[in-house]
């Protein structure tokens, strides 16, 4: 007898541990449990730590609520300026919904990833070439709500898009080569024009101050011609500016102003006697040669007579 309830002590103890390793459930920290009842959904979700179910009966299905990192394979489209590209993106997402990422969707993973590959094509489509270069941030914005309007029904939430890389083709980007070439060109000349202006300026502010004082001018010659000497060369230009000649010329022409008034009165009289002696040798050059010949015609005709 006592051996029969031995017997029966160790088989119902023995039952009881296969039960108990067969309910046993352990659900980690960053998973969550759903629990399907022969087939219908239990309405709490088992949290972590130890769990129990009935075996046979209950089946756990264990959701990770960790951050996914999920890469999205590069798509190739046409932008809305006509040019083809190849743009690939990231996707931050997590699952706040355990029940619903379970029962409303067969994969999750795979729905969020297709949804990204859809979203991503259509903003290559609305999007012109310049803002997939320089305004990703707001293209990262439109791809996170495309993708987490439909995931919010499947118990996901995007915490985040980003656009990696966009891929140029080989012609497009010589193009923008030279554009940028063309464009840094412009704005150097452009600049090198504001320099001439505003050294111009400068110059004439200079000019008006030296033409006020003359001897400022020969001071900058001077200043030009130990710049010059400085540097130890074997030839010196002189440079002789333009200013100088008209200082020397308008004084030139002052001392001719003066001299004409006072010899005015002398040139009107020496001026008679100096053209009639000039005049008279003329004449008797002109007069001269007719008498020659008629001497010589005289004697002629003596000797014939």
């Amino acid at each position: 007898m006592v051996e029969e309830l031995v017997a029966a002590g160790v088989a119902l103890v023995s039952a009881g541990a296969v039960y108990t390793m067969a309910a046993a459930r352990v659900v980690k920290q960053y998973e969550r449990g759903v629990v399907f009842r022969l087939g219908r959904l239990r309405p709490e979700v088992r949290g972590p730590g130890f769990t129990m179910i009935v075996p046979g009966v209950d089946k756990l299905r264990k959701v990770n609520m960790q951050i996914v990192t999920m890469p999205v394979p590069a798509q190739e489209g046409i932008t809305r300026d006509n040019v083809t590209v190849r743009v690939d993106a990231v996707v931050y997402f997590r699952v706040t919904g355990p029940a619903e990422a379970v029962v409303r969707v067969e994969d999750y993973r795979f729905a969020v990833s297709q949804m990204a590959q859809t979203s991503l094509r259509s903003i290559i489509g609305k999007s012109e070439l310049d803002d997939l270069l320089a305004d990703r941030e707001k293209l990262n914005q439109g791809l996170e709500l495309m993708i987490d309007s439909p995931a919010v029904e499947w118990g996901v939430t995007i915490d985040r898009v980003e656009i990696k890389d966009v891929s140029l083709p080989e012609t497009m980007k010589r193009s923008m080569a030279r554009q940028a070439e063309a464009d840094r060109e412009r704005r150097a000349r452009v600049i090198n024009a504001d320099a001439e202006l505003q050294a111009s300026k400068k110059l004439a502010e200079a000019a008006k101050e030296m033409s006020e004082q003359p001897a400022a001018l020969q001071l900058r010659l001077l200043q030009t011609v130990v710049a010059v000497a400085a540097e130890k060369n074997s030839t010196l230009v002189l440079p002789f500016p333009v200013e100088l000649l008209r200082f020397l010329e308008k004084a030139q022409q002052g001392q001719g102003q003066g001299q004409q008034v006072v010899q005015q009165p002398v040139v009107s009289a020496v001026q008679q006697p100096v053209v009639e002696p000039v005049q008279q040798p003329v004449q008797e050059q002109l007069l001269s040669p007719p008498s020659r010949l008629d001497v010589v015609s005289g004697g002629a005709d003596s000797g014939q007579d």
